[in-house]
C-alpha cells in the first residue's frame, strides 16, 4: 500500500481536482463562507467541470493546489478537503508512492524526493 506522509504531495498536483457543489459548501463551512464567496475564491472552471479547485506555484511539480502546504507537503484544509482527495486513490494504488518507494530504496535515502535539481 502507500503512506500518504512519506509523499511530497503528488495528488496534489494533478492538473484538475474536480469539486463537487458538497465539497465547495464544506470549504465555506471551513473557513465561515458562503457558497458564492468560497465559490469565487477557491474554485474555477476548468475542462467542462463547474467547480474545480485553484491552483498555486509549486518548486517541485510547477503547480499545487491552492490548499497545499509547499514547506511541510501536506493539505492544509485535511478536515475539509475535497471527495476527490478523501477517496484516493480510489481502488488502485498510488503510483508515485511505489515510485518514490522504489527511488529512494535504490539511492538508499528515506528522504529522497526526484527533482529536476538531483543529478
Amino acid at each position: 500500500m502507500y503512506n500518504c506522509q512519506k509523499c511530497p504531495g503528488y495528488c496534489c498536483s494533478y492538473p484538475l481536482i474536480a469539486l463537487t457543489k458538497r465539497d465547495v459548501e464544506r470549504l465555506a463551512r471551513h473557513f465561515g463562507l458562503g457558497f458564492e464567496e468560497a465559490k469565487a475564491k477557491f474554485t474555477a472552471e476548468r475542462w467542462g467541470h463547474k467547480y474545480s479547485m485553484r491552483r498555486k506555484k509549486d518548486e517541485h511539480f510547477g503547480r499545487v493546489c491552492r490548499f497545499f502546504d509547499n514547506e511541510k507537503r501536506r493539505c492544509t484544509v485535511y478536515e475539509a478537503r475535497p471527495a476527490a482527495c478523501r477517496s484516493y486513490p480510489g481502488n488502485g494504488r498510488c503510483g508515485y508512492y511505489d515510485f518514490l518507494s522504489f527511488e529512494r530504496k535504490t539511492q538508499n535515502d528515506p528522504e529522497f524526493i526526484a527533482t529536476t535539481d538531483n543529478k
